[in-house]
């Protein structure tokens, strides 16, 4: 199973994907965990943040986790995932796949700014910032969105949200 966690800038994505890696790695040693952030460092080729970038970072993960899941990995992926098409190409092409959609509104991301990176677009600093200057399309058809003040309980609350309305996972 592909678990794809999407949400803005500081919604919590990381903090809640590790979280749920942790948790799911326990009980099956096949998880990965898979952070488009880290991906980026990965790929080594400094792709940029504006919409071609996005759109080859967003091809490049969907693609990486149809090989593992052909391999019968679970893949806890957090990624912002600005594009519609990957994510009905993800359910299309898929195994099993179950998307979550944590849907912080924009002022609490904007206190959050942990990477100043709203602080900055706002000043006119940086360009291609999502939610900003790149539009947010809601994802439609996530299998839990989690929003208001769900959205910003404490993770481990969170978690169990999650863990509740997630499918069985295949054994090892």
């Amino acid at each position: 199973m592909v678990i794809w966690i999407i949400g803005l800038s500081d919604a919590g994505k990381t903090t809640i994907g590790r979280l749920l890696y942790e948790h799911l790695k326990a009980a099956h040693q096949n998880t990965l965990f898979l952070d488009g952030d880290i991906l980026r460092d990965v790929w080594g080729d400094k792709l940029g943040h504006d919409l071609a970038g996005r759109a080859l970072n967003a091809h490049r993960i969907s693609n990486l986790c149809k090989v593992l899941d052909g391999q019968g990995m679970h893949i806890v992926a957090c990624v912002l995932s600005v594009f519609p098409e990957w994510q009905k190409w993800n359910r299309d092409n898929l195994s099993s796949y179950f998307e979550v959609f944590l849907d912080v509104d924009m002022a609490i991301l904007q206190d959050r700014d942990s990477k100043g990176i709203y602080g900055a677009a706002q000043r006119g600093e940086m360009k291609d910032v999502v939610g900003i200057d790149i539009p947010f399309p809601r994802p439609p058809y996530s299998d839990l969105v989690i929003s208001g003040d769900d959205a910003v309980q404490q993770p481990d609350i969170i978690l169990e949200n999650i863990l509740n309305s997630l499918p069985p996972l295949t054994p090892n």
